[in-house]
């Protein structure tokens, strides 16, 4: 790429779109467009064309979907199947319409069979039954990595697909309702921090920042500790957070800014004219990005819980879902064309919660 050209963000406002117009910049980047929601949406067929046709990108980075944690996905599951396939339908076609000249789609690695061999590697896709919380998410997020190789295949064009492990980092979802573990578990345990403590004050900020279900900072206190209780947060002799599980199930976390440092590392290095070998199917081009280690949650929970100062109690629940046990990635195909993760997430934790605390 140059540094000249145009280069369209879709979802350029959420976690992964912000960390990569940060990454592009830094590095020099100075043609970016990108559009709000509420200035295109990329649900819509022809407004998406008519972008395309008056803007002309040189790259494009798919990094707008619906998101959330097992809650929403679960509830929501024909939104989520339903938007994610009609913005990658969307773009994605409409890039090779355009000749764009490279375009990155971002996945999720919970495109993987939900007892794949641990860690994940590339290729065990496809190979068993997803797990059924996040079914609709996953088949939306392969249905778009199969569609860029397919159009790769047959149309000669040059779309690359990566698989994030689960991400964290500045301008993360922390509404509850919403969003995934780590953003949860640092909201929910700050809060509990401040119920603890007293703190009224912290409790109303966080609340006017961020309102729970209509619930906000001017609510009355018995309005915000009902709303606190339905979220797992009460204080009887001690402050106690509920969290949903077993606290068992293993999971990777990668900090956000790594992610899209890892994405602008493949744009700027990586064709899929380079996967490709005369003679044998292809299959499977997409790129995992993770960090290969894992933590249980309940061992999250308390690193997190140590980090705020939280003295209460933490307990699960066990009669809710847990999802799948295990995702672990097999970054081995990213290290060895180069790059490796930088940020533990020891120290993204504390990163984490001063961007909360500052943003809130």
């Amino acid at each position: 790429m140059n540094k000249i050209d145009k280069i369209y963000i879709a979802g350029h406002k959420g976690l992964v779109g912000s960390a990569i117009v940060k990454n592009l910049k830094s590095k020099g980047y100075s043609n970016l467009i990108y559009r709000t929601s509420t200035e295109l949406d990329l649900i819509n067929q022809m407004a998406v064309a008519s972008f395309f046709q008056t803007e002309k990108p040189d790259y494009v980075i798919l990094a707008a979907a619906k998101v959330g944690g097992i809650v929403a996905n679960n509830t929501y599951r024909g939104a989520f199947i339903y938007e994610n396939m009609q913005i990658q339908n969307n773009v994605i076609h409409q890039s090779y319409v355009h000749g764009v000249k490279k375009l990155l789609f971002l996945g999720s690695t919970c495109i993987y069979p939900k007892n794949a061999p641990q860690p994940m590697s590339e290729d065990c896709l496809l190979t068993d039954v997803l797990e059924y919380t996040n079914e609709p998410y996953a088949i939306a997020k392969i249905a778009g990595l199969k569609m860029c190789e397919s159009y790769n295949l047959q149309y000669g064009t040059n779309f690359i697909s990566v698989m994030p492990t689960n991400l964290y980092g500045p301008n993360d979802n922390f509404n509850l309702e919403t969003s995934h573990v780590l953003p949860a578990m640092v909201r929910k345990i700050h809060l509990s921090k401040c119920l603890e403590d007293e703190n009224w004050e912290g409790i109303e900020t966080d609340l006017n920042k961020r309102p729970i279900e209509g619930v906000h900072g001017k609510s009355t206190k018995n309005e915000i500790l009902e709303i606190l209780e339905k979220y797992g947060i009460f204080k009887k002799d001690k402050v106690t957070l509920n969290l949903w599980g077993t606290g068992k199930p293993m999971r990777e976390f990668l900090w956000s800014e790594d992610m899209a440092d890892a994405c602008v590392f493949l744009l700027e290095n990586r064709d899929f004219k380079d996967v490709k070998t005369a003679g044998i199917e292809i299959r499977n081009t997409h790129i995992n990005i993770g960090t290969g280690k894992e933590i249980a949650i309940a061992e999250l929970a308390a690193m997190i819980k140590k980090k705020i100062g939280f003295q209460g109690n933490v307990v699960f629940d066990t009669s809710k879902p847990d999802g799948t046990m295990r995702k672990l990635t097999n970054p081995a195909k990213l290290n060895a064309l180069g790059w490796k993760h930088k940020i533990d997430l020891a120290e993204g934790i504390r990163l984490m919660y001063e961007h909360y605390l500052a943003s809130s």
